[in-house]
């Protein structure tokens, strides 16, 4: 049985619970009606911290030859029988056979009780109606990657540092913890050193590192000119990407 907030249907509201099981169905449909697109907040990645509320936009579009009449609240869900439901879609029209429906649920760690066994793929289910009453359903419509947040930060030393010289870069990935409320180190995984010039906007690689096991970095590079060190973490499909914030290393 699905546990749901009673606001859903006004508003969009998480209903995340490790009892809260997706209803079970297989697609359906009449007639000739087609989704042609999901997108979940923009890029298909969701990332929740531990103390500020998010609001996550899922657009659905579709087509019919008579065009789209509406839409029914969409139903998200994941690991961890992770569930959430939108509020009511609101449907835009494209052109005379395409619309866009559009609607949005509010996800705050402090209240909704995450588990971290929740991160990963999580699957868009939705509801279409056509204007000649045509329709179509689609459990897994679109997937987007539901992932923890993460922070990344970069110290470079010795500033000022003579040409030539050894230049340490240490740091620390931490990522979300649902449970706690609290960051706690991300270890074992791949993170990319990075430096650019001062006088440049782009960071390019110098070498990769792996995290220890508490999510501490550390490096070594060769000092060469004025410019900013920073560690790079790609993410996953249950962590989201991060870089650190750049340090900057007076070369003399």
């Amino acid at each position: 049985m699905r546990m749901r907030a009673s606001v859903a249907a006004v508003s969009g509201a998480l209903a995340l619970s490790a009892l809260a099981v997706p209803a079970a169905h297989a697609d359906g449909g009449y007639g000739d009606t087609k989704i042609t697109k999901v997108v979940v907040d923009g890029d298909n990645k969701v990332s929740i911290g531990t103390s500020s509320p998010k609001t996550i936009k899922v657009s659905v579009t579709a087509t019919d030859d008579s065009g789209i009449k509406g839409a029914q609240e969409f139903d998200l869900y994941g690991p961890g029988y992770g569930s959430a439901s939108t509020g009511k879609p609101t449907c835009t029209v494209v052109n005379a056979t395409t619309s866009t429906c559009t609607a949005s649920v509010t996800i705050d760690p402090r209240t909704d009780y995450l588990l971290n066994k929740n991160a990963g793929t999580w699957y868009v289910s939705a509801w279409i109606d056509a204007e000649d009453d045509d329709y179509i359903w689609k459990e897994k419509a679109g997937s987007f990657s539901f992932q923890r947040a993460a922070k990344l930060t970069a110290n470079a030393t010795p500033e000022p540092v003579k040409k030539g010289k050894t230049i340490t870069v240490t740091g620390a990935l931490t990522r979300a913890n649902w449970e706690t409320l609290k960051y706690s180190g991300y270890g074992s995984q791949s993170v990319k050193l990075q430096f650019r010039k001062k006088s440049s906007s782009t960071y390019t690689t110098l070498k990769t590192v792996t995290a220890s096991s508490t999510g501490a970095l550390k490096a070594t590079t060769t000092a060469s000119a004025d410019g900013y060190y920073r560690f790079s973490f790609a993410g996953n499909s249950t962590t989201a990407a991060v870089s650190a914030t750049g340090d900057l290393v007076d070369v003399q």
